[in-house]
């Protein structure tokens, strides 16, 4: 929201009180108060008719920052709040008169505040300014219909780069745009998202959190170009500035305040199957796609039930419609039979024709209007209406039809919908109908996924959620909505998964293929290599069937490739997954996490990091042209053992069964030996391929547990031309191929079982 014409004058209307005087200044244990008047303090009458402004400084967390701009206190918080951990930090505040400032100091930030003349703090981190507020970044604001707001801009510095505010489709790069925070259903080609976080992330060291879970506008450089600003309605904002100092330390430390993804379950990394939205299934059409997908060698890990496995106009009743799913518990009982994991879509939207609906009224878990009426629209189910999650015992009733089906056989849920939420509600708890349009989703999600962890039990719950705010990552997985079958909106998609990705979200996933339309079977076989180096892979689409031998021969070979190397990467993107869940750092990376000090690197919208060691490029043109950005260092294809040497960026040519996908120097990479499904014992017959380790490497590399034992660990040494590779924690047999490009091939050496260490000779040239 924009308040100003131009740079000097507010909008016709709108009035702007700033801080300007330091009136007083109190320091406590845990806070820095300070009182600030709106206008030049020269004698004790211009006290009188003077509105102060109060400013306290906090800190939660050892270099987080915490902001609260007041201007009336006496209003009601009627929430909901977003859920922000604390702790006992490393906290130091301090003011000395006479000296002009005071300062708060958390961990290795300090915020210095001017205590005398014109209104300014500083945030400082590893010796350098990262950001300020300057005299005219406050603004207490009504507007000219008597609506009050609150603002905050900091500065942007020369070459600063923004990115994050959630899974936004536009530009990656958010410097010059207009954002505001709510969610919408909106499809992947607008200005709108389904997953909006108040977070941003800058590559000058720091991130900002504005702890609100309304409404929240975002100017990034558009109300004042050489600012981000950003305002709510009400009387206070509060926000937390996060000190990195790099990308990924920021992103460990906003998760760490809002809450770290759980765990998902191996199988679920596998290739998931849907029915699609709007095509015609029964029993038969699901098992001959399944039958069909083995029958390719197609390896399949879990199969969805779209849409209108319940029927038409019943959504959501949770019964399987007789028509077309006569035996439901048999026909899961066949498929689970398959080694199939099931998911079934559902969303928290109950239609009148719903069994749901007479009984969630009469027991008042349906959200209501002033009047006490439920809340009812036709808008995707007729004269539907919303569960209120509110309302613990709604939870509950809700959830205790989605039991059923985990006792049916269900293992996953796809939660789609809760964009939608109308402001003109009354809620069971009393919560502020507009903070709760996009908090709605984090109560949805948080109700189904805390079902599974209680059932399936701890690392087995997943979701394949559509909407979310700050906090959903806790409960994965995400994917990216509703998108056009093309190569624009591939690139669309990508650059969502990537501002969530820098909006603190560890795993993401997308419609193979796009969702609406049939694509061309040019953009399904791009497509099919992207989203199986995604975090999770799943074929869907919305009228037409997503099975790959309906597009052409050379599509099924495409998806076998790449599912079967998926399966081969599982121990590394296991070990990812728990550095998510360990750290808050995502799978998927945008190119500034890795490599923040390169410039090339900052504004790359067009390709990821998969982990800190694969460079996936994905192509999005028939022809194959795509152009690469290789940061520093000799890169080695990992699909043909190719090199390059960056920085730079390279035009490339690939086919339908290939693309830029580069291994970074000095990774040691486990690979799986079995290509037929995701779980299974990883470290049984495991090869490390060591790409370029300098003289002197060594590291330590994780194997995690896919039944959730203790991982393997091995140990990798460089010294001159001899390579030491010793194992802990296994006794099955192993490998060790030191890779040396495609023109000299690469040195292997084997350990049978119960051996627990390797060397290898490296003969000229040098590996």
């Amino acid at each position: 929201m924009k308040f100003t014409d131009g740079y000097w004058l507010p909008l016709p209307g709108v009035q702007v009180l700033r801080p300007r005087d330091v009136a007083d200044v109190r320091v406590d244990d845990d806070r820095l108060t300070v009182w600030s008047s709106t206008a030049p303090l020269t004698t004790r009458g211009d006290t009188l008719n003077r509105p102060l402004v109060t400013v306290t400084f906090t800190s939660p967390l050892d270099d987080v920052i915490g902001v609260q701009v007041d201007h009336h206190r006496g209003g009601t918080d009627r929430g909901p709040r977003f859920e922000v951990a604390g702790g006992t930090p490393d906290l130091k505040i301090t003011h000395e008169p006479g000296t002009g400032t005071a300062e708060v100091r958390s961990g290795a930030l300090t915020a210095t505040v001017r205590t005398e003349g014109a209104w300014g703090v500083q945030f400082s981190g590893g010796g350098r300014v990262l950001t300020s507020s300057t005299p005219r970044s406050i603004g207490v604001v009504t507007d000219a219909v008597g609506d009050a707001y609150v603002h905050e801009q900091l500065s942007l510095g020369v070459g600063e780069h923004v990115y994050g505010l959630g899974e936004r489709f536009g530009p990656f790069v958010k410097n010059g745009q207009s954002v505001d925070i709510w969610n919408a259903d909106g499809g992947t080609a607008s200005e709108q998202a389904y997953k909006n976080v108040p977070f941003y992330l800058s590559d000058a060291g720091y991130g900002v959190f504005v702890d609100d879970p309304g409404r929240v506008s975002f100017e990034v450089g558009t109300e004042v170009v050489s600012r981000t600003q950003f305002s709510v309605a009400g009387q206070t904002l509060r926000y937390y500035l996060i000190y990195g100092p790099s990308p990924k330390e920021i992103l460990r430390k906003y998760t760490a305040l809002t809450g770290r993804p759980a765990r998902v379950p191996a199988w679920s990394y596998g290739l998931w199957l849907s029915t699609s939205f709007t095509t015609s299934y029964d029993e038969a059409t699901v098992t001959s796609f399944v039958d069909g997908m083995a029958e390719r060698d197609l390896p399949l890990s879990v199969f969805h039930f779209d849409c209108f496995w319940m029927r038409e106009f019943h959504w959501s009743d949770f019964v399987w419609d007789p028509a077309t799913f006569p035996d439901p518990v048999g026909m899961l009982s066949r498929l689970k039979a398959r080694g199939l994991r099931i998911c079934v879509w559902i969303n928290p939207y109950i239609a009148q024709r719903s069994r749901l609906f007479d009984e969630g009224r009469d027991r008042g878990f349906l959200v209501t209007r002033a009047d006490g009426s439920v809340w009812q629209t036709d808008m995707w189910q007729a004269g539907m209406a919303l569960v209120d999650f509110t309302n613990p015992d709604a939870v509950a009733w809700f959830t205790g039809y989605l039991r059923e089906l985990l006792g049916q056989g269900v293992d996953a849920f796809k939660t789609d919908f809760g964009e939608r939420i109308p402001t003109d509600v009354v809620w069971h708890d009393g919560s502020d109908p507009h903070r709760m349009h996009n908090y709605y989703t984090h109560l949805y999600n948080r109700a189904v996924f805390e079902l599974l962890e209680a059932e399936r039990g701890e690392g087995e719950a997943v979701l394949f959620a559509r909407s979310a705010t700050a906090g959903g990552q806790q409960f994965p997985v995400h994917w990216g909505g509703d998108c056009e079958s093309t190569f624009e909106s591939m690139a669309e998609e990508l650059r969502g998964g990537l501002s969530l990705a820098a909006s603190g979200f560890a795993y993401w996933s997308h419609d193979i293929g796009g969702f609406e339309g049939r694509p061309d079977p040019a953009v399904f076989k791009r497509w099919v290599a992207f989203g199986l180096l995604s975090s999770h892979s799943r074929l869907h689409g919305s009228d037409s069937y997503r099975v790959p031998w309906a597009f052409d021969d050379e599509a099924v070979d495409v998806t076998r490739t790449f599912t079967h190397l998926k399966h081969r990467l599982m121990p590394y993107l296991a070990e990812l997954g728990e550095q998510a869940h360990e750290q808050g750092v995502p799978v998927m990376r945008p190119m500034v996490l890795e490599f923040p000090t390169d410039r090339g690197a900052a504004t790359v919208d067009t390709q990821y990091m998969l982990g800190d060691s694969l460079l996936v490029a994905p192509v999005f043109s028939a022809e194959g042209d795509v152009d690469v950005y290789v940061p520093d260092g000799t890169w080695t294809s990992l699909l043909d053992g190719s090199q390059v040497t960056g920085p730079r960026w390279v035009r490339e040519e690939h086919g339908f069964s290939s693309l830029p996908l580069y291994v970074r120097p000095g990774t040691v990479l486990p690979f799986a030996a079995h290509t037929d499904r995701p779980d299974g014992d990883w470290a049984d017959g495991l090869t490390l391929r060591l790409f370029d380790l300098p003289d002197g490497h060594r590291s330590r590399t994780r194997v995690p547990s896919s039944s959730g034992g203790d991982p393997v660990w091995f140990t990798v040494e460089r010294v001159g031309e001899r390579v030491r590779v010793v194992a802990q924690g296994t006794s099955a047999p192993w490998h060790v191929s030191v890779e040396r490009g495609r023109e000299s091939g690469a040195v292997t050496a084997s350990a049978p079982a119960g051996v627990a260490e390797v060397v290898v000779e490296l003969a000229a040239p040098r590996g």
